[in-house]
């Protein structure tokens, strides 16, 4: 069955994305030529309906993996299954994998809502608003269940990577990784991931959480002649994610780091009772480059 697109559109740019598909974006572009702004979403991506081939979608109720079959709640231990064929941990939550419903839309916005059961009750939602080549996303879960849990919140972009992409974001310090991919070690800001100035990224692969990060940052691409300036509240976390020898990378902002259900006092994540809600939202703003 296809699937239902939605299209906004603001004077320099246009979005559509398919809200059956875990509310994920599909394509940005900018209007005067069709220039990419997210990674390109092909038919062939969309007939596969995997929001991991598409151009972004929301984290909740954690991101990432979490080990250990599940975690700790107050009122004793919560279960969770591997969600992926691919990956060994559960990844990302919950809500990527469920359709959502459209609230409203208009020409240049929408909200759009989830009620979800798994791994417990939680209400989302989403409220996308486009502005003049300002692309803002507002992100927020409901507690449901009867007993509190622990919840996190996160985004999860896909760019379009060149030779001369450019990142500038500032961090004091990264979890290190084991062969699980889960986080280990807090370390100090290693000279080699130091994005505090526009930087190339790596060519090895980077696939861990940066802290303390102010919730600012661009993403510079001189190839198309502009750059996305990038806000966001309520998240002080980003994963970067930059596989070798692909023509995209990921910068997540998120409200904690990698398996946080498992680290000394569990940072960034909110435990939540019933009809407590957690927020964020994150904007990226294009902008042409001066000639």
């Amino acid at each position: 069955m296809p699937t239902t697109l939605l299209t906004l559109r603001d004077s320099l740019t246009q979005l559509t994305f398919a809200p059956e598909l875990g509310a994920s974006l599909v394509n940005w572009v900018r209007l005067s030529d069709g220039q990419p702004l997210l990674r390109h979403s092909n038919e062939q991506a969309l007939a596969a309906a995997n929001p991991r081939r598409l151009a972004c979608y929301p984290l909740l109720p954690w991101s990432n993996r979490i080990g250990s079959g599940g975690f700790t709640t107050p009122d004793g231990w919560q279960a969770l299954s591997a969600n992926t064929e691919h990956e060994a941990l559960p990844i990302h939550g919950s809500a990527w994998q469920q359709p959502w419903q459209i609230v409203n839309a208009t020409s240049d916005s929408a909200s759009l809502e989830l009620q979800s059961q798994s791994p417990f009750p939680y209400h989302a939602t989403l409220h996308v608003q486009l502005t003049d080549g300002h692309l803002r996303l507002t992100l927020q879960a409901t507690h449901l269940g009867e007993q509190p849990t622990w919840y996190g919140l996160g985004l999860h972009p896909y760019l379009p990577r060149t030779a001369h992409t450019r990142v500038q974001a500032q961090a004091s310090g990264v979890w290190l990784c084991g062969e699980d991919k889960l986080s280990r070690q807090w370390v100090e800001l290693p000279q080699a991931w130091n994005f505090s100035e526009p930087t190339l990224l790596p060519q090895q692969l980077v696939d861990n959480a940066f802290t303390q990060w102010p919730g600012r940052a661009r993403i510079i691409q001189p190839d198309a002649g502009y750059q996305l300036v990038c806000e966001a509240q309520g998240s002080n976390v980003f994963l970067l994610f930059c596989p070798e020898a692909q023509n995209f990378f990921c910068f997540e902002p998120v409200t904690h780091p990698v398996n946080a259900h498992h680290l000394a006092g569990r940072p960034g994540l909110q435990l939540l009772a019933a009809e407590q809600s957690a927020q964020m939202s994150f904007s990226l703003h294009y902008q042409a480059l001066a000639d």
